[in-house]
Formats: C-alpha cells, structure tokens, sequence
C-alpha cells in the first residue's frame, strides 16, 4: 500500500484474518463440530479465512468441546504421498516455530491446553508438522485470540447471550470471514447482518463461489476479488457530459437553464 501511494496507483489487498466460527446452542452439532474441525485445521490452518476463533454457547460449551478434541485427536498427520494423511506439514521449521510460541503463550497466559501443541511423533520428524491443537478457557485480550497464528490451533470462547456473542466476534482488528451456526433463520440472519467481516456463512464454513466478491474489513484488507465487485477493481470510472440544447450566454447556468 505504501509503495502504491508514490504513485498514486489503485490498490486492492486481501490480508490476514482471526475468523470467528460461532456456534448457538441449538445449532445441528454433528454439522457444527465437524466443520469447526475443517474450518480450523483445513491446510494446517494456514488458510486466510481459517475460523480458529471457536465461539459457542455456554450450554454446550463442554459437550461441544469435548467431542472436537475427541475428533482432532484422530486427524492423520503426513505428507503429500501418504494416502492416508488427512493434514499436511506447515511451510517452513520457522513457522512452526512461530505456531508453537503462540501456543505457548497461550498456556502462559493462562489457556487450557486440550490437545495439540507438539509437533507429533516419531514417524512426523522429518517433516515440519504440528498436531491440531485446542486451546480452551481463552479470554479476549490474549495473543493467541488477537494475532494470527497461521496454524492449526483452535481457541475456545463462550458466550451466553446473542449480543455477547456478536461483541465477541467483532472484538478483532482484523474482518475477512466468520460463520454462524444455528436452527433459527432469525438468529442467523440478524447475527450475520451484524458481524464486521467481509464473508459470513450461515451454517457452513469455507465454500469459496466466484460469483461472490472476496475481501475483508479493518485490517483484513481493502478492495474485493471475484464477482462484480472484483471486476471494478480493474476499472476506472470516466464521467463524459454533452449539452445538446443551445447555450445560454453568460459564465454561470443554473440547472434547467
């Protein structure tokens, strides 16, 4: 963006997120635990858009969690020519480095380490891999909630009421996507119509349709990909006005004159 302003050049950036997937109570909990694992751990959790942020309800917060761990703690870790692999490695030893210090972090400021936060086993050494990992009893101002991590670590939240819920979602610098997970198409659609990120789902999390413009807000970018809007960013806007009455004499014309 900085070197774009020299020239005064249109820009469009699609950035980082800390995504919120939030879950009511009375949402289907199969549907719901099975995509909070993929919104979390699909790609290692190095995915943008990645809904690490896990927000449920109260009510359910211990049986919910409990059968994510139960799940994450099943995920096959390999590599691209094991057919057996249901997640890969991360990029580089550096940024597993930088996932686990996060993870660390956490549990020093006071996390419940679930499950996770090692870089697996024996068979996992020649790789950089990192086991899913849940982080539970998060609160707000901690840094595993506030910066991007970009790995597969969930962090667990609760809330008890809808406006709770939708002031925790929002409480981020960051806007790309989020999800809300529930029965009542009142509930999701007024939460939704309320979240301050660029892409809501309603009780799905990550499909991607060209038809609909990507992009996020605050620090999650500015701009949009794909859809309508992604065509405007390669396109400029060109006023052209022709008066075809007779001209009227004089320096200064109200309109209709």
């Amino acid at each position: 963006m900085s070197s774009a302003a020299e020239t005064v050049k249109k820009i469009a950036l699609e950035l980082g997120g800390k995504n919120p997937n939030v879950v009511f109570a009375d949402a289907d909990f199969e549907a719901a635990v099975d995509n909070a694992l993929n919104a979390g751990f699909v790609d290692s959790g190095q995915v943008c858009s990645a809904g690490v942020r896990l927000i449920v309800e109260e009510s359910i917060k211990e049986e919910f969690v409990d059968e994510l761990v139960r799940r994450a703690e099943s995920i096959q870790m390999g590599g691209p020519f094991d057919e057996n692999a249901e997640t890969g490695p991360l990029i580089s030893a550096e940024h597993r480095e930088k996932v686990h210090a996060y993870v660390e972090k956490g549990v020093e400021e006071g996390c419940v380490l679930r499950t996770g936060g090692h870089f697996g086993g024996e068979e996992h050494k020649d790789g950089c891999f990192y086991a899913p990992t849940v982080l539970d009893n998060v609160e707000r101002g901690m840094h595993v909630v506030t910066e991007e991590s970009f790995g597969p670590v969930i962090t667990v939240e609760t809330f008890t009421t809808e406006e709770e819920a939708i002031a925790t979602a929002n409480d981020t610098v960051y806007g790309l996507a989020g999800a809300v997970w529930t029965s009542d198409s009142g509930t999701a659609h007024r939460v939704s119509s309320r979240l301050r990120h660029g892409t809501i789902w309603i009780n799905d999390y990550h499909p991607y349709l060209p038809q609909a413009e990507w992009g996020g807000f605050k620090q999650s970018g500015v701009g949009r990909e794909l859809g309508i809007a992604g065509f405007d960013e390669y396109r400029e806007a060109k006023h052209i006005y022709e008066n075809t009455a007779p001209a009227v004499s004089g320096w200064f014309r109200m309109p209709g004159q």
